[in-house]
């Protein structure tokens, strides 16, 4: 049986990438622009939006087998292996588009909950965290009750275009703001 998913929110196992996901990942990469190690780890964890940082004890036996492999070329700059995309690597990305189209949109959506670890964030957590609560808590009690679902879905609703209108409108004050100061 697979992960259970809750209205488009699969609760993660604590690993980011599955079996061989590591490698079709950089590899990926090393196709958009050839890199070093460490620019591919930064890569990496800036296209997973933070969700993933890899770590040297994973990437660096996977670019060395990516090399193994003959999907990826070295070469020498500044004293640092920057990794390029061989044609049968190029081939293989191209063969395996499907599962690394996949990867990235796992790593967006991930990447998207990586807000909560902004500093302005901590300030409405507790509140966010409270309203889950009290809506989860009424669909319970409620013991399936369609009505009562269907009203709390639209409370829910409500709540959150009136907080992206708050955003919308925030963006714009900040934008506005900044206009005044470069004048």
């Amino acid at each position: 049986m697979g992960p259970r998913r809750f209205g488009g929110f699969e609760p993660s196992s604590g690993r980011f990438f599955g079996a061989g996901e590591l490698r079709w990942a950089l590899l990926a990469l090393i196709a958009e622009q050839p890199g070093h190690g460490y620019e591919l780890m930064s890569r990496l964890e800036k296209r997973c939006g933070g969700a993933y940082r890899p770590s040297a004890g994973a990437v660096y036996p996977t670019l060395q087998q990516l090399e193994d492999e003959r999907l990826t070329t070295l070469e020498i700059d500044s004293g640092r292996k920057v990794f390029h995309i061989s044609a049968t690597g190029r081939a293989e990305v191209d063969q395996h588009l499907g599962e690394i189209d996949r990867i990235w949109a796992r790593a967006d959506e991930r990447g998207q909950w990586g807000l909560f670890r902004d500093p302005d964030a901590a300030e409405i957590i507790g509140p966010a965290l409270r309203l889950f609560k009290t809506a989860v808590s009424a669909v319970v009690h409620s013991h399936g009750d369609p009505a009562v679902i269907d009203q709390v879905r639209g409370i829910l609703a409500d709540t959150t275009r009136e907080l992206q209108q708050v955003k919308i409108d925030s963006k714009r004050e900040h934008r506005r703001r900044r206009g005044r100061q470069t004048d």
